[in-house]
Parts: structure tokens; sequence; C-alpha cells
């Protein structure tokens, strides 16, 4: 995507100066930071940092720096959060700053909104749902189609029109430290955009109300949902730093199943999709969750995007996709994974690379539980590459593609097609990452 021509010239200082008037009020705020790239600045208008992962290259990520007095919004509500988002379409930097809480399920008056709700009207009901596509009289040849299914996918469309924000090019949306800032039961989404930067927020409980039933996935049929907490499609330079992902507070156990199959009604936690490309994803937390990256949503994405650098994040508690990679070029680097089960969050597999994707895996630290098998730490299917070193196993040394391809009959390839040039801050031994990384990633650590 091109970038905004008055953006370009802007970008190439990389960096807003700040002003000492307003270093003082942010020093009295207790949100300023130190910038790489030049000295002190506030958190809202920090930028990413010279060869900092993909998101790095080229014009950079600076999100709404530029963002003037009249396009810098604090929000508390759901309407609020809308209305600083503005059009999808307008490329006006503009900073955000998250107080508190957002309950995405609410109307525009605050009011708190249940699934009941958006099943209003449409003449949906699950019990009515089962009825019509319980697969002993329905079948299992083909997806739910008739009365009832139109019903869910009209619910659907109510629910989000209400916990989806479209977030414009050139934007900063931030957290405001110490107010426990985050966003629940919503999705942020990056589509077709440049130039955005989320940082300082808490992603929790984005659920659908109306997973649909498909016979026709896997052997024995899924419920698939929408909604991510954060979904990029054919995005490009996006910096995700230092947020929070989970399910919580209702977590996959709590789920009820219907055909024998697990009512699933969380999609993905960050997802990287549609020929979205130079993305930096670091120190967030990723917790309680099951699929939780995915980077490159159908084997067929044409080549040349999805470049994707991941480091300094902890995933705790994640089933699978962490990432699941196709077809890019992927940096995943000092990222401490712990595959002990949490709260039934059990894991299967941690990297996976497929659809020829090329990622270099360096210097991560995994803690497996004893019993656990280092061969199901990497998954693949025989088309993806994964050149790994210096990755840690409970503290020692370990060649986990070895491990994978000497288990499985679809192995992994070794080399990649590229050299990660944009590393920044890559340390050069994972041994400290369990303890270091528990003190400086995911929300509410920045001030």
């Amino acid at each position: 995507m091109a970038a905004p021509s008055h953006r370009r010239s802007l970008r190439s200082r990389r960096v807003l100066v700040v002003s000492a008037a307003a270093v003082a009020a942010a020093v009295g705020a207790g949100v300023v930071v130190m910038n790489a790239n030049a000295g002190t600045v506030d958190l809202y208008h920090q930028t990413l940092t010279a060869k900092d992962g993909w998101a790095s290259s080229g014009t950079g990520t600076t999100g709404g720096a530029e963002a003037d007095a009249a396009h810098t919004f604090t929000v508390s509500t759901r309407a609020q959060l809308v209305k600083a988002l503005g059009s999808a379409s307008d490329t006006t930097p503009r900073i955000i700053k998250v107080k508190g809480t957002i309950d995405a399920n609410t109307d525009d008056a605050g009011k708190k909104l249940t699934c009941a709700d958006y099943a209003s009207g449409t003449g949906y009901s699950l019990a009515a749902y089962l009825k019509a596509y319980d697969p002993s009289s329905y079948g299992t040849s083909k997806l739910p189609s008739g009365t009832q299914e139109k019903a869910r996918a009209a619910a659907q469309t109510k629910q989000a029109k209400n916990i989806v924000f479209k977030v414009p090019a050139n934007t900063s949306v931030v957290g405001v430290p110490g107010t426990g800032a985050g966003i629940s039961g919503g999705m942020l989404q990056i589509q077709n955009v440049d130039n955005v930067v989320v940082r300082n927020l808490t992603f929790a409980a984005t659920e659908d109300c109306f997973p649909q039933w498909d016979p026709t996935d896997g052997d024995d049929g899924n419920w698939n949902s929408n909604y991510d907490s954060v979904t990029l499609r054919g995005a490009t330079h996006v910096w995700a730093d230092h947020n929070t992902f989970t399910d919580a507070p209702h977590l996959d156990s709590a789920n009820p199943q219907y055909f024998g199959r697990e009512y699933q009604i969380h999609d993905g936690a960050l997802d990287i999709t549609k020929s979205s490309d130079l993305v930096t994803v670091s120190r967030n937390q990723f917790t309680n969750h099951d699929k939780t990256m995915l980077i490159g949503s159908s084997d067929s994405e044409p080549g040349g995007k999805l470049r994707v650098s991941i480091h300094h994040n902890i995933w705790k508690g994640i089933v699978q996709r962490a990432p699941l990679a196709r077809v890019g070029q992927v940096h995943i680097y000092n990222n401490y994974y712990d595959v002990t089960t949490l709260n039934g969050y059990a894991t299967q597999y941690s990297i996976n690379s497929r659809a020829k994707a090329q990622v270099v895996a360096e210097n991560n630290y995994w803690k497996v539980p004893t019993g656990g098998k280092v061969a199901k730490l990497l998954s693949g299917d025989g088309t993806g590459a994964v050149k790994g070193s210096g990755n840690l196993v409970n503290g020692t040394v370990t060649d986990l593609v070895a491990a994978y391809n000497a288990a499985s009959s679809k192995d992994l390839k070794t080399t990649v097609n590229w050299t990660p040039a944009l590393t920044s801050g890559l340390e050069t031994s994972a041994k400290n990452l369990p303890t270091t990384l528990g003190t400086t990633t995911g929300a509410s650590v920045l001030k």
C-alpha cells in the first residue's frame, strides 16, 4: 500500500520533536519514555525505533505521532472510541488514549448488551439452530443453509456492528498507564491501512455470540467463530507492543459441547492475514487462549508479503498458533514459551511453519513440564522452513527442528531464503528470558 504523501515527508524525520513544555507536562503525568532515536518523548507519541523488526522497514512506523490537538482524544466508553476513530478512510494522524476498560458490548448510552439483544428481531435461537442442523438429520456433507442459518448470520452482523472498531491509517491507540486500560469484548480491525500503533492495552473476552456449525471442518465437524481481539487484514507498518491478550473471564473450559464438539466462542488473539506486511509484535503477553496468532489466512496467499517480527513476548496457556506462519518471512526471537497446561489450555504446538513460510526462530526459551515432548513444540506441512539457533528448553540448548523431524513424516526444512537484518534489541542468549520478560511485558508495564 502506498503511504500517504503528507506522511512520507514527515516520517523521514522518524520521530516527533517534543517541546520542553510538552516533556515537562508528560513527566508530571508519569508517561515519559525514552526513544532511542530522539531522546525523551511521551508514551503516546513514541515511535518504533530504527531496525526494530519488520515494521521499522522503509518509512517505519510512527502511528499518530504527528497528531495535532484536535486529533488527540482520551476515551473511556465505546461511543467515545467510535467517535475518536472516525472514518476508516481518514488518514489524518490521530492519537487515541484509552482510559480504563471499554466494554464493547454496550450501546451508545453505555447500557450493557447481551447475546439476546443481538439476536432480538432476527428469529435466531440456539435451540432452533441445533435442531435444524443436527447431523443425525441434516447430514455432514454441507454447510448449514436455510432459515436458521440466515438468522444466525443476521444476529452475528448485529453484534459485529457494535464490537468491531475500524482503525484508520496513521493512528496510535494507547492505554493510559495506571487505569487498567483495555477493551473487553471488542475487536480492533486494522484493514487496508498503513502505519498503526497499538500499545499498553488488555484485550479480553472477545467472544462471538453466534458461532457457525461446519460439519465438513475436520473429521467430526467444528464450531467456528468470528472476531479476533486485534486483526490485521491487508495492513502495513503495524506495531503491537506491551499488550495483554486473554480469553478471561470466560475460559474455553466453560464452553459446552454440541454435536460432540466444543462450542468455540473465541477466534484469534492477534491475527495477521490477507497479505498484511511489515509488522512488529513486541513485549506482549498471550495467555489463556487456543488459536492465538495466524499469519496468513490461506496457503494460497501471494508471496512477498507477511513479513513479521515477533520478539520478547510471553506465551503461557496457549494451545496453538504461537504463531502459525504461512508464506512470509517471519523472525521469532527472544520469546518465552511456558507450555505447562494452564486453566485447561494444553499446548498442541507452539510454532507452525507451512505453505513455504520462511521462519527464523532464535534465542527463545521453552519451559516444558516433566513428560512434555520437545518434538511437539514445532509443527508443519512439509513445505515450511524453520531455521533455529540458540533455543533453550528448560535451560538447555536444543535443536527443535531436529527433534520435530525425527518424530514427523513431514519434515520442516532447515534453511531459509533470507537473513534478518532489522534486529535491534536482539539478545544473544535466552537464559534470562523467564525472569526478565515477567516484569517487562504486557499491559500496565509502561509508565
